[in-house]
């Protein structure tokens, strides 16, 4: 075979059409050996013959795609000094682009005896371990067109490849599961008749199945395990797993990005797989194992933990920063992906011991030409001392919105003194964002994600049903801020499932309709239930599959008709934080951009927001100031609107208005479903709101109160008609 001096960078294994260039960096190793394996499964080694920089390469003009390879690095081993070099241990390359199989737990695998901590194990790992596959990067990329939606346009549908697809009955039985059922029509007809402008898919990093879950029988389902920043995960592939998984994943964004989809990777650089001091050598720990983890300064055989798995990135070295760096411009200019969501993204800023706003990485970012550019979702916390951030990433990162989660849970199930939060939280956060400069898109907004109970179980349960992850229901959070409408778990009371069908669709309404960026959880338009299971990152089976046959259709519809309702009109996605003033107006002056009224139609005072009505309130969003495009990209101004909130356990009359801010009213939704037919209010009237129900009103001429209704429900996406007799109808209360 003939071996090249090749080049040091870029860094990986790179075939450029007629061979491969192998670069592999390693400031500790002595030697490095690339390792082949054959196709009768015998390895081939090749020391590499040149390093500079710290960069060991070479070239193999012969070496085509489909190859797999790995590494041995000879240096020192001394746990002490931080040191765990040892040749006997095949290492993934950290750069490589795909990842053929998957280790099996072999004692060989660790770099110590596992009856002796102290003492080395020199057993060869390569038959027990994966391997890294040189890839054609040649991709047909003809007509791809990045959406680009803008923030304030955007609504996120968080997604898991498997689960969102493995039981759906269109898709070939063969491809479910992947990310060829990702691009199947069926699936994308779903995403675009919500209104879904992202999938924000969780992790697709090839990542590793915990040994401890595997001998439960559980596995690592959620992907937070990472190995290869630039692999997408070999399992998530219908067709093979030497290089087609890349492939796939091509076509899948091409697919998304026809449609109008962009895709967000859900992305952990924080930690690796290999844990903590007692983890397994699979790959950075054995190159060099203090470039890329960040140990403890006093001790260093032990792993800083910021994290909860055991090891911390290491970012403060500089060849971390560049792996991190590396990996997010190959997906955006390789994968074409649109944006990233930073698992525990606090962690990522800890370049010393506090979280800095101002760290590297951040740097690096803020100057990047590429990944600057596209959208940056930050996890605003980690488990380190004041690893809590919402609100204190740079400007131009978004962010999750916790505070938004927990406050609209508690609104709604009717926990007090949440008012004042609550009208914080609908209108973009102001106090958390306004601050550094962001608008109200630097919220991203949430009621449910994959951590936690589902809507439908928020509704169902009041605490956490987790025994199925065999740790006697002690992991996962203990308080969900949730509430089962009286009956814990699954129930035929047609009262209780009555309120728990609307307390969906207030969540549902309340968060399409918040200023900033929706994110909808998968499957929770359809209802999905996880049996009351808040931490189902083992669960792998149809307790967290979507169930398509089960699917609520009316709860699909309604989520549909809410996302139209948002799109045609830019009153609820406003690019700028409400002003809110003038709070008291005179005559001929202008009406404010918002305005907060107490369900007998008076102003809100600072007095009544802590008032005995301090569970509902009217909010009057002024559209006539917002100019905007409607689906057909003409420029509209914008309709007003009322949002009535009534989270109290029994109904309400509110009073609308006075006519100075619309002359009669039009409900367009009504959670509790009794909207149907209804003549439009005029201005001093009354509308009446079921106990835990929301109203949205939309501003009319006083010449259509007498009109026909017909041309409302042709002109505005209103919710469906609920049919008389079925739950929804019913009323019902708290029980």
């Amino acid at each position: 075979m003939d071996i090249w001096p090749g080049t040091p960078y870029p860094l990986g294994a790179t075939f450029n059409g007629t061979g491969t260039n192998f670069a592999l960096f390693s400031e500790v190793a002595e030697k490095v050996e690339l390792c082949l394996l054959n196709d009768d499964g015998t390895e081939t080694r090749i020391e590499l013959p040149e390093v500079d920089g710290f960069v060991w390469h070479c070239y193999l003009p012969t070496m085509q795609p489909g190859q797999r390879y790995g590494y041995r690095v000879t240096g020192p081993y001394d746990p002490a000094t931080g040191a765990r070099c040892n040749p006997n241990k095949l290492l993934l390359d950290p750069y490589a682009k795909a990842v053929c199989g998957e280790i099996d737990w072999d004692p060989s695998l660790y770099a110590y005896d596992m009856g002796n901590p102290e003492a080395p194990n020199d057993d060869d790992s390569g038959p027990h371990m994966f391997w890294g596959v040189v890839i054609n990067p040649f991709f047909d990329w003809t007509g791809d067109h990045a959406p680009q939606t803008p923030y304030a346009d955007t609504v996120i549908y968080e997604a898991h490849v498997k689960g969102l697809t493995k039981l759906h009955p269109e898709v070939p039985e063969s491809q479910r599961g992947s990310y060829a059922a990702m691009t199947h029509p069926a699936v994308i007809d779903h995403l675009v008749r919500l209104g879904v402008t992202a999938v924000e898919l969780m992790p697709v990093h090839q990542f590793v199945q915990d040994n401890t879950l595997l001998d439960k029988g559980l596995s690592n389902y959620w992907g937070y395990n990472t190995i290869g920043f630039f692999a997408p995960h070999n399992s998530y592939s219908a067709f093979g797993d030497r290089g087609q998984q890349v492939q796939e994943f091509k076509a899948m964004v091409k697919a998304l990005h026809a449609a109008g989809i962009e895709v967000i990777l859900d992305v952990v650089y924080n930690h690796t797989a290999e844990g903590n001091h007692l983890g397994p050598t699979l790959s950075f720990r054995g190159i060099d194992n203090a470039a890329y983890y960040r140990l403890v300064d006093d001790d260093l055989q032990f792993y800083m933990d910021y994290t909860g798995t055991g090891n911390s990135l290491n970012v403060r070295h500089p060849h971390s920063l560049q792996l991190i760096m590396d990996s997010l411009r190959y997906w955006v200019t390789e994968m074409h992906v649109d944006g990233f969501r930073f698992d525990l993204a606090a962690a990522l800023a800890r370049e010393f011991y506090d979280v800095d706003r101002l760290s590297t990485f951040f740097e690096l970012v803020q100057q990047d030409p590429i990944v600057s550019q596209v959208k940056l979702i930050a996890e605003p916390w980690d488990i380190g001392p004041g690893g809590y951030q919402v609100g204190n990433f740079p400007p131009q990162w978004t962010e999750w919105n916790g505070k938004y989660r927990d406050t609209v849970r508690d609104f709604w199930r009717g926990e007090p003194a949440a008012l004042g939060e609550f009208a914080s939280r609908i209108t973009g956060s102001a106090d958390l964002y306004e601050h550094s400069g962001r608008r109200p898109v630097a919220s991203i907004n949430f009621v449910t994600a994959h951590d936690g109970f589902t809507l439908n179980d928020l509704v169902s349960y009041d605490d956490k049903h987790n025994e199925a992850n065999g740790e006697d229901n002690k992991d996962g959070e203990s308080h969900n801020r949730s509430w089962n409408c009286g009956t814990e778990g699954p129930t035929d009371d047609p009262e209780i499932l009555a309120l728990r069908s609307r307390q969906r669709r207030n969540f549902l309404a309340t968060l399409l309709l918040s200023q900033g960026v929706p994110m909808l959880l998968h499957g929770d338009e359809m209802a999905r239930t996880q049996q009351g299971n808040n931490n189902a990152y083992c669960q792998d089976s149809e307790l967290t599959w979507i169930d398509w046959a089960g699917a609520d259709e009316s709860l699909v519809e309604f989520t549909a008709s809410v996302m139209r309702l948002r799109k045609h009109h830019p009153t609820f996605r406003r690019r700028r934080f409400f002003d809110g003033r003038p709070t008291a107006r005179g005559e001929g002056e202008p009406l404010p951009d918002i305005a907060w009224f107490t369900p007998a139609g008076v102003a809100m005072t600072d007095r009544d927001w802590g008032a005995g009505f301090g569970r509902s309130v009217a909010v009057f969003l002024d559209g006539h100031g917002i100019h905007g495009t409607d689906t057909r990209g003409s420029k509209v101004i914008d309709d007003s609107f009322m949002l009535l909130f009534n989270a109290h356990d029994e109904g309400l009359e509110f009073t609308l208005p006075p006519e100075e801010y619309g002359q009669a009213w039009q409900i367009v939704i009504d959670t509790a479903g009794f909207a149907d037919g209804q003549q439009p209010a005029t201005a001093g009237g009354s509308v009446q709101v079921a106990a835990k129900g929301m109203v949205v009103l939309e501003s009319v001429a006083a010449a259509d109160v007498d009109a026909p209704q017909a041309d409302t429900a042709a002109t505005v996406p209103a919710v469906p008609p609920v049919p008389v007799g079925s739950p929804a109808r019913n009323g019902g209360t708290a029980g």
